[in-house]
This record gives C-alpha cells, sequence and structure tokens, in this order.
C-alpha cells in the first residue's frame, strides 16, 4: 500500500508499505477514503518538535472497515466510518468518564499512518463511529464534514466544553486555525451569544463570520487585552479557547477572563512551564486537553453534520492527491490553506 511518509523536516513522501493485518482480536483493518493534514502536524514537520524519521504520518480518517477482530462486535466489514484519532476502549475509567482522550488502554504508537490507503485500528469495537450508509450516500461537503469528525471538530467543541460555555455566555476563541474555527462552532452549539475570534487572515475571519461568531479581534499581545476588555466593558469573557499552545497564546488567555472564568486549553503545549499565579488570584480554571472524539462524535457531531446543523468541513480549502503529500504540508505550511484534504481512494 501507499502512505505519506516523514522524511526529515520540511519533506515528505508517498512510501510503499506492507498492508496492516490483524494483530489483535480488538483490531480493525480500515480502507481510508479520505484524509487531512493537522496544525500538529506542523510542529514536527518544521522541525519544532521532534518525530521519527521515516514514520508513517496523519491522524484523521474516514474510511470502510474491511476486516475486523474475532472481539469487534458492533462494527462489520463494509460499515463507513470516522477513524478518530483517539483509541478510546469505552470500558475503562477514562471512558466512562467521558475522556475517551486519556483512555487507559490505548496502544502504544498506534496513532499514525491515516494518510495512507489502508490503517490498523486498535480498540475499534467501541472507538470507531459508525456513520450510516456508504460514502457515496453523502455529497463531498459532508463528507468533509464528517472528516472533521475524526479531529478538530471534536477538539474545537472539547474547547468550549471543557470551558464551560453556557447559554448566553460571552467567549473567546484564541486560535484561527481548523481547530480554532471550530471552537466557534462548539461554543455556538452550547449557546454562547457572543464569541470574539482573534485573527489577523480574512480568509479565516469570514469562516469564522459563517461559523457564528460575532467579532474579529486582529491585534495581539496586551493590544489584544485591551480589545477584549473594551468589547466586555472591562469584565473579561465568561470562556475563553485556547487553541494555539503557545506561551503567548495562554497569557493572553489568563488575562482576558472575567473572575471565575474557566479557559479551554486544546492547542499543544509547545513549553513545559506556566506560572499559574494569575489563575489564582482571579479564581481562572484551566482546563482541557486531548479531545474526547467518540464521546462528542456519538453524542452530538455525527447527528449535527447529516442534519446539517453544522458544516465544518468548510475549514478545507484546498484538496490534493496522495501522490501530492508535499504539497498538501507546504500550502498550510506557508497559510495557503486552512486545512489541507487528501483524497485517499475514490467514493464508488
Amino acid at each position: 500500500m501507499r502512505v505519506a511518509t516523514f522524511i526529515e523536516p520540511g519533506k515528505m513522501e508517498v512510501h510503499e508499505a506492507p498492508k496492516p493485518v490483524i494483530e489483535k482480536d480488538t483490531d480493525a483493518i480500515i480502507k481510508i477514503v479520505r484524509a487531512c493534514v493537522c496544525g500538529s502536524d506542523l510542529w514536527w514537520y518544521r522541525g519544532i518538535s521532534k518525530r521519527a524519521l521515516n514514520s508513517h504520518a496523519g491522524h484523521e480518517a474516514i474510511g470502510i472497515v474491511e476486516e475486523v477482530g474475532a472481539a469487534v462486535t458492533d462494527i462489520q466489514s463494509g460499515d463507513f466510518v470516522i477513524v478518530p484519532f483517539t483509541h478510546g476502549c469505552g470500558e475503562c475509567a477514562a471512558c466512562k468518564a467521558g475522556f475517551d482522550g486519556n483512555c487507559l488502554n490505548v496502544e502504544s504508537g498506534g496513532n499514525a499512518g491515516y494518510q495512507g490507503e489502508y490503517l490498523r485500528f486498535t480498540n475499534a469495537n467501541w472507538a470507531l463511529v459508525k456513520v450510516p450508509g456508504q460514502p457515496s450516500d453523502y455529497s463531498e461537503e459532508t463528507l468533509n464534514s464528517l472528516l472533521t469528525l475524526a479531529d478538530v471538530m471534536a477538539t474545537g467543541y472539547h474547547a468550549a466544553k471543557t470551558a464551560e460555555v453556557a447559554d448566553g455566555s460571552t467567549v473567546v476563541v484564541i486560535g484561527d486555525g481548523a481547530v480554532g474555527l471550530c471552537g466557534v462552532i462548539g461554543a455556538k452549539l452550547l449557546g454562547a451569544k457572543r464569541i470574539i475570534l482573534m485573527s489577523r487572515y480574512k480568509d479565516r475571519q469570514d469562516i469564522a463570520l459563517e461559523f457564528g461568531a460575532t467579532d474579529i479581534i486582529e491585534e495581539r499581545g496586551d493590544e489584544a487585552i485591551v480589545k477584549v476588555l473594551e468589547l466586555t466593558n472591562n469584565a473579561g469573557a465568561d470562556a475563553v479557547l485556547e487553541c494555539v499552545g503557545t506561551e503567548m497564546s495562554v497569557e493572553t488567555a489568563t488575562k482576558i477572563c472575567r473572575p471565575g472564568a474557566i479557559i479551554g486549553r486544546v492547542g499543544v503545549p509547545q513549553k513545559a512551564e506556566m506560572n499559574t499565579s494569575s489563575l489564582f488570584w482571579k479564581n481562572i480554571g484551566l482546563r482541557g486537553g486531548v479531545a474526547s472524539v467518540t464521546t462528542y462524535d456519538k453524542e452530538v457531531l455525527l447527528d449535527a453534520v447529516i442534519n446539517g446543523e453544522i458544516s465544518p468541513g468548510k475549514v478545507f480549502t484546498k484538496q490534493f492527491a496522495l501522490d501530492d503529500i508535499q504539497a498538501a504540508y507546504e500550502a498550510m505550511d506557508k497559510r495557503e490553506a486552512i486545512k489541507s484534504l487528501v483524497i485517499i481512494s475514490e467514493v464508488d
């Protein structure tokens, strides 16, 4: 099979690799239909974080189940599924509490290779999200939205959920990548009345406004903080969705909260240390982490996409064939695409 492979920072290639096989009775083999490039992929693509050279890439996909292990009874061969980057077992304490992104029974090293023709998926019985019908039953636009449910839409919703966004609340979203834009959708689903997005790019601003944002702030740092306070009568936001992960974004989040607000943090942290004193003096809560993808998809997001309530697939602004994986990464690296869609196989 062909699969996207990380050669070195700045260089992706498509290599031939053995087709995966069932190794455990909890596995499934998925024929991938659509995959994509994630903003978090850019950290190692740019050489900022470490990744093993010649490793297979990708952690978001939709596809068709080709084969299942003996213990997989809820998913069958031929099912159309969302393939989350999480592999929740559905049975451990974390999964039962609704935090399948922190499943206690995740197999090490399984979260890779989604940008390829086939994938071995672990904990398949519960973690895979079955979609009614087949890919051919849906428009390309809906397929794109279903693909976001493998990661970015669920992650944006996780930011809003952990920040305890409620009816009538004022929310600030830090980050205008696909996760931040999906955070706008998440905040709206949870009843936010005012959604303020921090963004400097018009194409992203336009999509955010379409998704439900009410205000745009282009400033950063201290200027952004002043702007938020002006928009909130110097009170600050009821909730902040931190969807970047840099030191500046986290610091900004702490300074724009009203006392007692909560920050929903889903940006992958790029610095281990953090001064929490400012949180203490304003009673600000800091929550978030790895998204509960399967939980949110099954509870809310799958139906919202199928029923046309949300269209998060609009974050895909360019599409590529698998053979053009280098161009797909370059488009996001250069901000020529908000999110790159990768066509793996044609829809029958």
